[in-house]
């Protein structure tokens, strides 16, 4: 099956956004994938000193997450939207479940903050597993799946075939720009990406916003830890790979002994 990843332009209103949202969408559409996830708390955008996304109010998500069920629907696409979230005194870095039919599945949230939000979002206290015409998958967020690999293992013990990981890396301000990806010079993080899959012999499929100065790309890393595909850096757009559900035998992370580490 086909699976894609949606590097778009970071938003200057939740109505660009969602614009960005139904374009990218119906591109991965009539390339065949199954599903399409975008990059870290896209609705409304990631706070960033260089970008400053509007302050939504929770009938404005609520507005916007039901558009989205409207874009999947019509797409006959699932969709993974990252996006802030309220629950009751809550205030959440999440991301959604839309199945093909346009209905919200659930959410993940993201539990690991980065020191920098701590003052932002609250973390949430749950992991989630899906399923979307048989593919299995988890879901981590930016910080939690580069630094805490944990969050992935529990996903591929559980039988996730494929991890989820939209994220934010880089600035449109400043930088270095980046042209092969994986190189020794470059930033750790799609090192991160291809261990991430090869520890727990499944697929991980990491998505960012197209930056000026981004320190990744969107890629989608096969059970060997090889790069099956990737981005170009700097462009938006979607990039999207066969995936062969067979290898992601989730082999090692089922060998991890936990009573060795009590």
């Amino acid at each position: 099956m086909k699976i894609a990843l949606a590097s778009p332009t970071f938003p200057t209103s939740i109505r660009d956004g969602l614009n960005q949202v139904d374009h990218l969408s119906r591109d991965a559409a009539q390339q065949g994938a199954v599903i399409v996830c975008f990059p870290e708390s896209f609705i409304p955008g990631y706070p960033l000193t260089d970008h400053k996304p509007e302050k939504a109010t929770h009938q404005q998500l609520l507005d916007a997450l039901n558009k989205v069920c409207e874009i999947a629907a019509a797409n006959a696409i699932a969709i993974i939207i990252p996006m802030d979230c309220y629950e009751e005194d809550r205030f959440l870095n999440t991301a959604h479940v839309i199945s093909p039919t346009g209905e919200v599945l659930g959410y993940q949230t993201k539990n690991q903050l980065d020191p920098s939000e701590d003052n932002f979002w609250v973390p949430g206290t749950q992991r989630s597993l899906f399923e979307v015409n048989g593919l299995k998958f988890g879901i981590t967020i930016c910080h939690e799946g580069f630094r805490y690999p944990e969050s992935v293992r529990w996903a591929a013990r559980e039988g996730a075939q494929v991890v989820f990981h939209p994220h934010l890396t880089g600035s449109d301000a400043t930088g270095k720009q980046i042209t092969d990806w994986g190189d020794s010079h470059s930033p750790y993080y799609e090192k991160a990406m291809m261990m991430r899959a090869l520890e727990n012999t499944i697929y991980f499929a990491s998505v960012g916003y197209a930056m000026k100065f981004q320190e990744s790309t969107s890629s989608i890393i096969a059970p060997d830890g090889v790069c099956v595909a990737h981005q170009p850096y700097g462009h938006a757009g979607v990039v999207v790979a066969d995936i062969d559900t067979e290898k992601a035998t989730g082999l090692l992370a089922k060998r991890f002994k936990p009573e060795l580490y009590k």
